[in-house]
């Protein structure tokens, strides 16, 4: 009798330990529910106050008295977002995979400001990482078209990782090459090539159209050296835009084609997945795919 009073009373401990998770989980992740969206709106407004505070922080013509209360609001702000933080690893039914996804790594850096108040007050500025997470917006409101959108930018930059990666490579070398000879043409002109990397510098700031115009050539070889260098400019900054381009076009291309369904869910998603965007479920292959 007492082991059984022992069970059932382990098990309702359990029953309202999981009710408990199940009713944390519906605040904090899903967004459709009213409970959820509240909470994220409240959770956005309180990212925005925040930021505010941060920004009025570092006026030079605040009186210490200010300070002091806006750092014990930020504190306040900070704990709120940890305990947040912790909530989500707790209730959520894979924590790893919510730690090391997009939405989790956001919300680690929401909450890493808290370490710089408590350790160094030369890094606080550091809390306008914060602003990552007003990204939920687009999830809370389900603005689909630009969440499409960002997620056609985000698939083309990551397609085109490996050619821009190429291309960056030779424009270094391009620009170690061009730096060395000006160091040969100029620094007995004392216009500033003083040394190598003096000289690299300038012809990473040439090759990039920025020209703070700090280092100048002087010598007549120097300026046609200077010539090639602006011409490549334009021929840098055009190449990695026409990658990304190609990528989004292709991106647009297989957009088009039908999505898959999931047997689980019946969510569609897109053609080549292997599992649903909206359940996790690995995508079964239909009658018509077998």
């Amino acid at each position: 009798m007492i082991s059984q009073a022992k069970n059932k009373s382990r098990d309702e401990r359990n029953a309202s330990r999981e009710d408990f998770k199940k009713r944390i989980y519906t605040i904090l992740f899903e967004t459709s529910t009213p409970q959820g969206r509240k909470f994220d709106i409240y959770l956005l407004g309180l990212i925005c106050f925040a930021l505010l505070i941060l920004m009025i922080e570092s006026l030079p013509t605040l009186s210490p008295t200010a300070k002091l209360i806006f750092y014990i609001i930020e504190w306040i702000i900070s704990i709120t977002f940890a305990i947040e933080y912790i909530l989500r690893i707790y209730v959520s039914p894979k924590p790893i995979r919510y730690i090391l996804s997009i939405w989790g790594i956001i919300d680690l850096l929401s909450v890493l400001p808290i370490l710089f108040l408590a350790f160094s007050d030369s890094t606080q500025y550091f809390r306008i990482i914060r602003v990552l997470r007003l990204i939920r917006i687009f999830k809370i409101f389900r603005i689909n078209k630009f969440t499409r959108e960002a997620y056609s930018l985000y698939y083309s930059l990551t397609a085109s990782v490996y050619k821009i990666s190429v291309f960056m490579f030779f424009v270094v070398l391009i620009a170690i090459i061009m730096g060395g000879f000006m160091f040969i043409v100029e620094h007995e002109n004392k216009t500033g090539f003083n040394s190598i990397p003096d000289s690299i510098y300038w012809a990473i700031v040439t090759v990039t159209t920025v020209g703070f115009g700090d280092i100048t050539p002087k010598s007549d070889l120097g300026k046609l050296l200077a010539s090639i260098m602006m011409l490549l400019g334009y021929a840098i900054i055009a190449v990695p835009t026409g990658i990304i381009s190609m990528e989004m076009f292709k991106y647009q291309e297989r957009d088009k084609k039908p999505g898959k369904k999931c047997l689980s869910c019946n969510h569609e998603n897109d053609f080549d997945a292997q599992y649903c965007n909206q359940c996790g479920e690995r995508m079964k292959l239909t009658g018509i795919e077998e």
